[in-house]
């Protein structure tokens, strides 16, 4: 029961911080100085027809919220009686009908854009992620059990180095390097290439998914790695292994059953952070080896100041990393079941 309670308590947390998080993202787009039609659509040509024209179509004609205007305040006798008709309850009704809005840039729907290139930096990601936490627990483990040896330090240098390298500038070389022995460089697959069979297509798309993915395993194993490695060292210093030693226990059995849970702790944190963080290190990688997923689509909204697009991602961004979160405090019950909420 206290099990139960526990978690749905962290779950109604989870929620109220989404409620938040919403009203916050609505009001962060409304406080940037300019003109919201006119940075959207950049062209002299445009008169004040034109962008009255664009305010009714996205919506920027009513006011905020019941008592300030869009671009200018007004007196409070002037404010809209109806809350119904202002831009923040139209915005709260659209998401919860799956709506975000339409792109100043392709006129096109928010959740559309952000749903095509969502899937492909989840395949990045994921495959990134996975490779980087189990090379890094690998690494990790290892440099712990050969602590205070040539083994160790050369894993922790190495890892140091992975770590601290810029993401961007990892990318840049290893585009160099791949571009020498002829990997793709850009995009997802090869044009034409859905004309040929599934395998092949696939195919194509591990070879594009090859240097991009290697960039962000690099980058997060190293992390990985070093935190791994300073948890282990300290579960095993504990008593309680000490203990397991002298009931006859060998090395592999107090690392399976005593040491390996509790040092995961730590990191569990870091992946679950990580989920929804690494958005930073992916615009940068997806920058670079033109991938055309989400990080890619933020920094092409920021170029074009495509404000629907970009509420729309750091919206999702932000229910990432509270629903990771989330996971992380119910993987921590199931790691270490002393771990409650009081």
């Amino acid at each position: 029961m206290d099990r139960t309670r526990a978690i749905l308590r962290k779950a109604a947390w989870s929620v109220f911080t989404i409620l938040f998080v919403i009203i916050l993202n609505f009001f962060l787009f409304r406080v940037l100085p300019g003109d919201p039609a006119r940075a959207g659509i950049r062209d002299p040509r445009l008169n004040k027809d034109a962008i009255e024209a664009l305010r009714v179509r996205f919506g920027l004609d009513k006011p905020v919220i019941n008592c300030f205007e869009t671009l200018n305040p007004v007196k409070l006798g002037d404010c809209a009686i109806n809350p119904m008709e202002t831009q923040f309850f139209i915005y709260v009704r659209n998401l919860l009908q799956g709506e975000m809005g339409f792109s100043y840039h392709t006129n096109r729907p928010v959740v559309d854009i952000l749903g095509e290139r969502l899937w492909n930096t989840i395949l990045l990601i994921g495959v990134g992620q996975i490779l980087s936490i189990i090379f890094g627990v690998a690494i990790g483990v290892f440099a712990a059990w050969k602590a205070r040896t040539s083994l160790d330090y050369g894993a922790v240098a190495a890892s140091l180095v992975a770590w601290s390298l810029p993401t961007f500038w990892l990318a840049i070389l290893l585009l160099f390097w791949g571009s020498t022995i002829g990997l793709p460089v850009a995009g997802k697959a090869t044009p034409g290439m859905s004309s040929y069979p599934l395998l092949q297509q696939w195919g194509d798309i591990a070879r594009h998914m090859l240097l991009p993915t290697l960039t962000y395993t690099i980058v997060y194993m190293g992390e990985y790695t070093l935190i791994m490695r300073s948890s282990l060292l300290d579960v095993l210093s504990e008593d309680y292994i000490l203990t397991a030693r002298a009931k006859g226990l060998n090395s592999f059995q107090i690392l399976r059953d005593h040491a390996l849970k509790n040092a995961m702790l730590p990191l569990v944190t870091v992946i679950a952070i990580n989920l929804g963080f690494t958005v930073a290190g992916v615009i940068q990688i997806e920058s670079v080896f033109s991938w055309p997923g989400l990080g890619n689509a933020i920094y092409e909204a920021v170029v074009r100041r495509d404000f629907p697009v970009l509420q729309g991602a750091f919206l999702l961004i932000a229910v990432t990393v509270i629903l990771a979160n989330l996971f992380a405090d119910l993987t921590y019950t199931y790691l270490d079941p002393r771990v409650r909420v009081e």
